[in-house]
């Protein structure tokens, strides 16, 4: 018979503190889940019991004292106070949600029909919109009528009718947004000119006049992204058509143009340019509303660049290959057209000076037109 002594049933020491830390902590975290009034305090309790710096943590640290064979029995006890603590967590939570809803059930009705007692001010157009309403009206005022155009359309008539040629920078994918081979966003609204004087052809040769007199707005898409420019702005394009139109009836028309629109003695130049669709073509240009050309400081100016002026067009006498494509005679008919940036023109308007502002759709700004 061995002389060895029988293997004893008792918990090591190490153990027994960490049951008699775990029974502690249960009556406490139970007393303290009862005690919370709101979903945020009881999980702020939890946290404290469970979280990575909670009260649990130190009864863990004693797990290192643990002979081996009792570890087993070690993470049984901690991992099913864990579990009670988690159903006792959800059954409160439960309790609370529930409480919640029965307040509010048992509350007070809310009176929809009561009014709002914020008072909410009437809205008012956006400048882009209401210089572009301004525009046309103008126009309008001087003798031309309106026509709308898709955003979305065929390069045939945003590009080829327009003669524009193939290698042109502007059809190439770095310059407009494209859809899928031959259809894009529209880089202009001269798009409005080819459908309508197409349109024009079918008339004339069912023994019309000539005579066509059109404004379109719209929004316009081009890869351009400065102070002045935006991938996204909006254009108002004219034109005229009739058997005997010259580039006196051009000057004349943006002239009045800018008298109605800045107001008597605006200056207005005209530069030769080029245009694919026009021959001859120009800029136009109206002083600069931020520095006048003889002022001193205007050497400061990043609007104008110092120079004095703002283009606000770009115009000229539709060229023979335009009308060749939309189905016209050249040799009977002529006319002039121009396009401009709405947006540029509220910027001028209005003294703003950075486009990027009319987009934003911050309120505090918008309130101040």
């Amino acid at each position: 018979m061995s002389g060895e002594s029988p293997a004893s049933d008792e918990p090591s020491e190490a153990l027994s503190r960490i049951e008699q830390g775990l029974a502690a902590l249960g009556d406490r975290f139970r007393e303290a889940f009862a005690a919370c009034p709101t979903e945020p305090s009881l999980r702020a309790e939890h946290a404290k019991l469970l979280g990575k710096k909670g009260d649990l943590t130190a009864v863990l640290a004693l797990l290192r004292d643990v002979p081996a064979t009792e570890r087993p029995r070690a993470g049984a006890l901690v991992n099913g106070f864990k579990a009670e603590v988690e159903r006792e967590f959800e059954a409160r939570l439960a309790a609370l949600a529930s409480a919640a809803l029965e307040a509010d059930l048992n509350a007070r009705p809310f009176d929809l029909t009561l009014p709002g007692r914020l008072a909410l001010g009437r809205g008012h157009p956006h400048p882009v919109l209401a210089v572009r309403d301004e525009l046309l009206a103008i126009f309008r005022d001087l003798g031309f009528q309106t026509a709308p155009g898709p955003e979305i359309e065929l390069e045939e008539n945003n590009f080829t009718k327009l003669a524009f040629p193939p290698d042109h920078p502007a059809t190439d994918m770095q310059d407009s947004f494209w859809i899928k081979p031959g259809v894009l966003l529209r880089t202009h609204t001269s798009n409005v000119q080819v459908r309508e004087m197409s349109a024009l052809a079918e008339r004339v040769r069912a023994g019309a006049s000539p005579r066509l007199a059109v404004v379109s707005a719209g929004a316009v898409y081009r890869r351009d992204d400065d102070l002045t420019h935006s991938p996204m702005f909006h254009q108002i394009e004219g034109f005229l058509v009739d058997e005997r139109v010259s580039m006196a009836e051009l000057k004349g028309v943006l002239a009045a143009f800018a008298e109605r629109l800045y107001g008597p003695g605006t200056p207005v130049r005209f530069r030769p340019s080029y245009f694919p669709f026009v021959e001859p073509g120009a800029e136009v240009d109206v002083g600069c509303v931020f520095c006048k050309p003889n002022d001193p400081s205007r050497a400061a100016c990043r609007v104008c660049k110092a120079t004095g002026w703002l283009e606000i067009a770009g115009c000229g006498m539709i060229h023979p290959e335009v009308f060749r494509h939309t189905g016209l005679d050249p040799e009977r008919v002529t006319g002039f057209a121009f396009g401009m940036g709405i947006d540029r023109v509220a910027m001028l308007r209005y003294g703003i000076p950075n486009i990027r502002l009319l987009f934003e759709n911050d309120p505090r700004f918008l309130a101040q037109f």
